[in-house]
């Protein structure tokens, strides 16, 4: 049976975007969430006394005490945690890293917490405004968002358009380009104003970088411990972030579903321009107990009905989590 028929044809909003624009999703790295999540999606929270709690440690990354927070079940709950935390607003949070204060795209953190990470919060620092001369098709530049509004730069290309502007850096949130304010925008309708931007052109950018302190605090390999009747034992648990419904408490990812993952965001990559970790978790769940791309085709459309996947695309991906199962990825 051919895949086209599950394609939503009816969203005119849907486009796919180009290979070579790229995006990434949060944390996102540590991945940002992904438009629905399976087993549990939708699902009203447990009551309050019913949940596990959990605390978490976290301070701003360019310098802070220690806060204690707790009692969230998305990003967005985080940033308002950490805000009343810190008497910040949740706007001033660009993202957050786990267990180190640098701007490490490798320790973003998305939809999942270690239950001893530590949290840091990188905030809006200064401002910034940028002349681009557009001489390739692609600029080089890798988007991902928060998952609360905020679009920034995951990576630059070494040798691209944007590596030769030496003011645009790793952990820039894009706040307008060409004078259009795309706060609120996801990443891969970002990468897509970019792409489509025109060749031998000028175009602007206004960004805010990250705060940065002149004496940067040490670095933590592992979060501390909540003490007493707080104390988790099982130091290999995460806590996963979910858009829709509450946050679990689950093991830490299989060997199979790490490979899965990083096979699958790979993919979104080259086909789709963008990178989101939390989308290709959700993607592997999905898939991994369907038994033909067909039925995975369809459970696809159900569970991330607003993302219009290339029918090759969703071939290759199902044919990744069956490498992945069989131990070839």
């Amino acid at each position: 049976m051919p895949l086209a028929p599950w394609k939503k044809k009816n969203k005119s909003t849907k486009e796919h975007l180009v290979e070579n624009e790229e995006v990434s999703g949060g944390h996102a790295g540590a991945g940002s969430l992904a438009k629905a999540a399976v087993n549990g999606a939708g699902l009203p929270p447990p009551p309050a006394n019913l949940r596990p709690k959990l605390v978490f440690h976290t301070q701003l990354a360019h310098g802070s005490p220690t806060g204690r927070i707790e009692g969230f079940s998305n990003v967005k709950e985080l940033y308002g945690k950490i805000a009343d935390a810190f008497n910040i607003l949740p706007h001033e949070i660009l993202f957050c890293t786990l267990n180190t204060h640098k701007i490490d795209m490798d320790k973003l953190l998305g939809g999942q917490i270690g239950l001893e990470d530590f949290i840091f919060a990188h905030i809006k620092g200064i401002k910034k405004e940028v002349e681009i001369h557009k001489s390739e098709d692609a600029l080089g530049l890798t988007i991902t968002d928060n998952g609360a509004g905020y679009a920034f730069i995951k990576r630059i290309k070494e040798g691209s358009v944007v590596d030769g502007v030496k003011v645009i850096c790793v952990g820039d949130h894009v706040e307008c380009i060409n004078g259009k304010n795309i706060v609120g925008t996801r990443h891969f309708e970002v990468a897509r104003m970019l792409k489509e931007l025109p060749r031998d052109k000028t175009f602007t950018l206004k960004l805010v970088e990250p705060m940065k302190a002149f004496e940067m605090l040490e670095p933590r390999s592992k979060g501390a411990k909540p003490a007493g009747d707080n104390k988790i034992t099982n130091g290999k648990g995460t806590l996963r972030l979910r858009s829709k419904g509450p946050a679990t408490v689950e093991d830490e990812p299989t060997e199979f579903e790490e490979k899965a993952v990083q096979k699958v965001d790979d993919l979104l990559e080259s086909y789709m321009g963008i990178r989101d970790t939390e989308l290709a978790a959700t993607m592997v769940e999905v898939g991994r107990d369907k038994k033909n791309p067909d039925e995975f085709a369809m459970a696809l459309d159900e569970t991330l009905g607003d993302f219009a996947f290339p029918d090759e695309f969703v071939f290759d991906v199902w044919g990744a989590i069956g490498d992945a199962k069989q131990g070839r990825v």
